[in-house]
């Protein structure tokens, strides 16, 4: 057996845990969390965070929740969260008593969230099996994706990583591999990606909206280079020659531009420029 295996697991309970399970299907691959990653403080920040939130949004429906991996593997405590937070009605009863209705129903109510979110089967970081089996690692990514969606200005503790192992079994025995993961963004990568032009979005994702986006820019510039006689139908072409730009500038600025000092009817590219 690889000696990482065994290095992974500090606490025997684990260990055993994993090995009495069915692990022995030829390139099956389990993901855990190393026990190392118990002691990380930015975790268990991430772990109150959830719970709270999550007794803060079912306190009129008087639902507490103690723990992310004992409370929400049958489903009771998502299928309220879920109707609760997106007004979702889900075909199941908020009862399941037997094992085998508690898996239909975290079924149904993980299928509602991968269709709220709009994700693939490959995209998923959790399934049935895992949140059945109380996996924290896939119960964390699963509220922290419900929470991000529900809730887009929700505050959640930023750069949680943890030191998860890989389990694969292989003819020759099993085969592990470690590395870092992220359960919520890291928050430099999260800066990088809002100093990025808010329009390049707009072009690759939102086109449907650009017709919108463009009308309401269109009035607003109209509005203020409007009180100096000029009138603008056209972003892409008036815009062209810098001169209704450079009206705007000084009218949102306040002050006066010395009309020595640029071409009002440019004639060439070098006026422009």
């Amino acid at each position: 057996m690889d000696p990482d295996f065994l290095n992974a697991f500090t606490q025997p309970s684990t260990l055993d845990q994993f090995l009495t399970e069915d692990v022995t299907a030829k390139g099956e691959k389990r993901k855990l969390l190393k026990p190392t990653s118990s002691n990380n403080p930015r975790l268990e920040e991430l772990k109150l965070f959830l719970i709270e939130w999550i007794n803060r949004t079912l306190k009129e429906e008087h639902i507490v929740v103690k723990s992310l991996e004992e409370d929400l593997y049958d489903g009771l405590v998502l299928h309220h969260l879920l109707e609760n937070l997106g007004s979702l009605k889900l075909d199941v009863d908020k009862i399941a008593l037997t094992e085998k209705k508690q898996r239909q129903k975290l079924s149904v109510i993980l299928e509602a969230v991968a269709n709220c979110l709009k994700l693939e089967a490959s995209q998923l970081k959790w399934s049935v099996e895992s949140i059945f089996a109380k996996d924290l690692l896939s119960t964390l990514h699963l509220l922290v994706a419900i929470a991000k969606h529900f809730e887009p200005t929700l505050a959640l503790p930023p750069n949680v990583q943890v030191e998860t192992i890989t389990i694969e079994t292989t003819p020759g025995g099993l085969k592990t591999s470690n590395e870092v993961e992220y359960i919520t963004e890291n928050k430099e990568n999260i800066e990088a990606q809002s100093k990025e032009d808010a329009f390049d979005e707009l072009f690759s994702c939102a086109s449907d909206k650009l017709d919108a986006v463009k009308k309401a820019l269109l009035q607003f510039v109209d509005q203020h280079v409007g009180k100096l006689g000029l009138n603008v139908k056209d972003i892409e072409s008036q815009f062209s020659d810098g001169v209704i730009l450079l009206l705007l500038i000084g009218q949102l600025e306040g002050y006066f531009l010395n009309l020595r000092n640029f071409f009002l009817t440019p004639a060439s590219t070098m006026e422009m420029v």
